[in-house]
């Protein structure tokens, strides 16, 4: 990732988001990403419920995941995110889980997303302007 457009946002499993095997449950990791991209889009002074209140939305389409290793209870951990435009009318989020003590990547992510102003498709001018430095 290119270290000039990544915002990075650090945490650490809890011990309910494991499963069975004690390692994090594959679902959770969701969670981070969409953790991760909401103080992503605060970073760039974009507020997401704000958004959706002015009848804005970014709609997630599809979600890529690979994951490469597991986390378990108590691992500190970042999730790397960047953005890109891709076409008229998507917002490519890629994201990453970077492991602090070892510096392994444990998952990789791309998440597209369209907008949508009142529920119609829109290009999405304004939030690709704060999110593409």
């Amino acid at each position: 990732m290119d270290k000039l457009k990544v915002f990075s946002i650090d945490f650490k499993v809890r011990d309910y988001e494991l499963d069975l095997q004690g390692i994090v449950n594959n679902a959770v990791y969701q969670n981070y990403f969409e953790h991760a991209r909401h103080e992503f889009l605060k970073s760039k002074n974009l507020d997401f419920n704000q958004m959706h209140l002015d009848g804005y939305d970014a709609v997630v389409i599809r979600s890529e995941v690979d994951y490469k290793k597991s986390l378990r209870s108590g691992d500190a951990f970042t999730v790397n995110t960047f953005a890109e435009r891709e076409g008229r009318l998507k917002i490519v989020f890629h994201q990453e889980i970077i492991k602090t003590e070892t510096k392994e990547r444990i998952a990789v992510a791309k998440i597209f997303t369209a907008c949508v102003f009142k529920g119609r498709p829109i290009e999405p001018l304004m939030i690709i302007e704060k999110l593409i430095d």
